[in-house]
């Protein structure tokens, strides 16, 4: 009886040493963290869910947020590339974001790496701007990754090569799709770098592929995200507007440069017409030169008039009592020509007059914090067309973008 229980004990020993026992505390602890987990998730879950039905906007900034700290959502696109492809963009600002998009259309169709174009410094507007003053680089390279590969600069090993110049020429312009595949792709065999030096009006508007449209739109409406700086101030002077009453943007294409180049001089002075024409001269890339001034009205080719914008308000019926924001730079003629708008529409706003606004201060704050940062360059290109957010962009001719409340 002795002998058995020792062996019974022994035994007991055995079993207890070879599975230990789990702590209840342990077990308190891991139950306590799985159900914490699964309560955050499920509120997680939960205000997506009422953010997404009271807030449509709350799912888009979330997964900006994400996307800002995880990288972009874009794959990038697997293509062999055939060269690539740099652009000198011609213009003011509205012409040269056009001529990006048409840009980003041709080097997709040709599988080629577009090199981030240069801006134009040329012009009447005399802006040392480069791309990254005004756009946003990394959205503007990342948002289209999954179409055409885009690089900041050519390699080192691509420059070299090419250190004696590159193959440089104008497209032709309104051309289709097929004047590239045929007279451009080529090009490729014998030089990897190509550089268009002028690129207005590159691409033909219609008749091309539904896909080299759609990539268009979002080049424009998606890829040229202007910088923060920018925006910043955009929405501040929206907010200003705002607060000042209902307002809308009235894109008047009535600048020195543009008259000059239209050769249109309608209720122009004699002097006037003269020094427009003198400045057309000036510029040996505009290439008419002698224009019947009646004849090109005649055609419609003219923009609007001061005066005639102030009729067609009326005739839309917009209150007298709006606010309209001129969203272009000095007007030819300055008061003389905006009497007419000005009487009939008194609350004129334009970029010259945001120290009646108290934005100067906030423009000031922009570029004092540039400096403060290291930041380089001009960060406001034609700030009277630029500034002004998204919904308010002009397209390149005279328009109006909308009335708000």
């Amino acid at each position: 009886m002795e002998i058995r229980s020792e062996s019974v004990g022994l035994r007991s020993e055995k079993l207890g040493g070879s599975s230990p026992v789990i702590p209840r505390k342990r077990l308190q602890v891991w139950f306590i963290r799985v159900c914490s987990s699964i309560l955050v998730w499920t509120c997680l879950v939960q205000l997506v869910a009422v953010g997404e039905l009271w807030h449509p906007r709350f799912i888009t900034n979330l997964t900006t947020r994400f996307s800002q700290i995880a990288g972009p959502l874009h794959v990038a696109g697997n293509y062999t590339s055939n060269g690539f492809l740099k652009v000198s963009c011609n213009g003011g600002l509205n012409q040269m974001r056009s001529a990006i998009c048409d840009m980003v259309a041709v080097a997709r169709l040709l599988n080629l790496t577009l090199v981030v174009p240069e801006l134009d410094k040329t012009s009447f507007w005399a802006d040392p701007s480069d791309f990254e003053d005004i756009f946003d680089v990394r959205h503007f390279i990342d948002s289209l990754r999954d179409e055409v590969r885009i690089v900041r600069r050519l390699p080192k090993r691509i420059s070299k090569k090419y250190r004696h110049g590159v193959l440089e020429m104008p497209p032709v312009s309104w051309s289709n799709e097929n004047y590239y595949l045929q007279q451009i792709l080529p090009l490729f065999n014998k030089s990897k770098v190509l550089h268009f030096n002028r690129t207005d009006a590159r691409l033909a508007n219609n008749m091309i592929p539904l896909e080299l449209q759609k990539l268009r739109c979002r080049v424009n409406f998606q890829a040229l995200k202007f910088t923060p700086q920018i925006e910043s101030l955009g929405h501040k002077l929206v907010h200003i507007l705002h607060q000042r009453g209902p307002f809308m943007a009235l894109h008047l294409r009535y600048e020195m440069d543009m008259l000059a180049f239209s050769g249109c001089t309608h209720g122009c002075k004699q002097e006037e017409a003269e020094e427009l024409k003198r400045l057309r001269y000036a510029y040996p890339w505009w290439r008419e030169k002698e224009i019947n001034s009646v004849e090109r009205r005649s055609q419609g080719l003219c923009p609007l008039t001061p005066e005639e914008a102030a009729l067609v308000l009326q005739a839309l019926g917009i209150d007298k009592e709006t606010q309209i924001y001129v969203a272009a730079g000095e007007i030819y003629g300055s008061e003389r020509r905006l009497a007419a708008l000005r009487a009939a529409f008194p609350r004129i706003v334009s970029f010259l007059l945001l120290d009646f606004l108290n934005i100067h201060c906030f423009i000031h704050e922009i570029l004092a914090s540039q400096i403060s940062s290291g930041e380089e360059g001009n960060t406001i290109r034609s700030i009277g067309a630029a500034a002004v957010p998204e919904p308010f962009i002009s397209n390149g001719c005279p328009g109006f973008y909308g009335l708000s409340s």
